[in-house]
């Protein structure tokens, strides 16, 4: 009986040998390099242009040199969304190029040389839609394994807005390395994206200088939560409960001024929420005595976080405002001063325009991360 049993596991073994053969498991196969079958391109506003790199890899050297040509699938896209409950389109024509669709594993070796492709207009991309672009492995001197042969590129907008300065109790005052670009201003445009916690202050400050061009909100006799736009020449709007702030919500408020004709317009929201005249000539900002979050004493700080501080030299329309609350081009025409709060870490806050004219924070900052916009999540 046992040599019977004997007999059985030695066929046995001969049929489970058989089987291994003939399924290939031990042939060296070609295949994509990499820990993951996708991989994100996330892009922002104003985005230079991405270059990814693609290398194929063997389980063995190559007993010979491997010639390997890639191509995009557009067929793949389907199978793309059906395996990751995805509604991606396939990334239009124009928004990539080969720069090297062809790689070798030189004999000997089991890693390729690089294939790259480079990402491009970002800004003709819709940033609310998800994109793809399946790169297959389509040619080489070798078997390719099919479960790996193909990667995915995932294309999609990023936030424009990842960080932002806590000014709770803080202040920041400007380090002015240009400041004529600031005095002399006959046309204003000023703008700030705000996210208040609470009022309880009579004053809290935005921006500006104390007696001469403020941006605050609250004052007495004035609601503590409504825009205020404060003038050697007197104030601006009059008080009116109706057009209070809210508390813990994102808020893009804008002032725009034109001297010669006296026009003022405060924005919230990209929405006019008041609009009148003031005669207060040119505006100079360019001294000492700006600041952001801090007017009259250290006590009218902004109980909350900030962001996208901008100053102009021209009126921008109400369709420029409203259009662009998280972000603008630093090269932009009319833009003076650029402050983003987008540095996450450190007490000094970029100028991006040209000009220089950094801050610098009065206290250490407190940094919070954040998504914005939220249709960006």
């Amino acid at each position: 009986m046992k040599r019977y049993n004997n007999i059985y596991v030695i066929l046995l073994l001969i049929l489970l040998m058989g089987g291994c053969q003939s399924d290939g498991s031990f042939d060296n196969k070609l295949y994509i390099k990499s820990a993951a079958k996708t991989g994100e391109i996330l892009f922002t506003a104003g985005e230079a242009d991405q270059e990814k790199v693609l290398q194929a890899e063997l389980a063995m050297p190559a007993e010979q040199d491997i010639k390997i040509t890639y191509r995009v699938d557009e067929s793949l896209v389907k199978t793309y969304n059906e395996a990751y409950y995805d509604n991606a389109e396939m990334l239009p024509a124009e928004n990539y190029e080969w720069i090297e669709a062809g790689a070798m594993i030189h004999a000997g070796g089991v890693l390729s040389t690089e294939a790259r492709i480079l990402f491009k207009g970002f800004s003709m991309l819709n940033r609310d839609k998800v994109y793809v672009l399946p790169v297959s492995i389509s040619e080489a001197n070798i078997d390719i394994l099919k479960s790996a042969r193909t990667y995915y590129y995932v294309i999609k907008g990023a936030s424009l807005i990842n960080v932002v300065a806590d000014i709770d109790e803080n202040y920041l005052s400007v380090n002015w390395s240009n400041p004529g670009v600031c005095n002399n201003l006959s046309k204003v445009t000023m703008e700030a994206l705000i996210r208040v916690r609470n009022f309880d202050k009579m004053i809290s400050t935005v921006m500006g200088i104390e007696g001469r061009f403020l941006i605050r909100i609250g004052d007495a006799n004035f609601p503590s939560n409504q825009i205020q736009i404060a003038t050697n020449w007197g104030n601006f709007p009059g008080a009116d409960s109706n057009k209070g702030l809210p508390v813990n919500e994102w808020v893009h408020v804008a002032l725009t001024y034109d001297a010669t004709s006296g026009s003022m317009i405060v924005y919230v929201n990209g929405r006019k929420q008041s609009e009148g005249t003031l005669s207060a000539g040119n505006v100079d900002l360019g001294n000492s005595n700006f600041f952001i979050g801090r007017s009259y004493d250290n006590n009218r700080w902004l109980a909350g976080e900030i962001s996208e501080c901008r100053i102009w030299n021209i009126v921008r329309t109400q369709e420029e405002i409203a259009d662009n609350p998280y972000y603008v081009d630093p090269a932009s025409e009319g833009l003076v001063a650029y402050w983003k709060f987008d540095e996450g870490a450190g007490s000094t806050v970029k100028d991006h325009t040209v000009n220089g004219n950094n801050v610098v924070a009065n206290n250490t900052l407190k940094w919070t991360p954040v998504k914005l916009p939220a249709s960006a999540e």
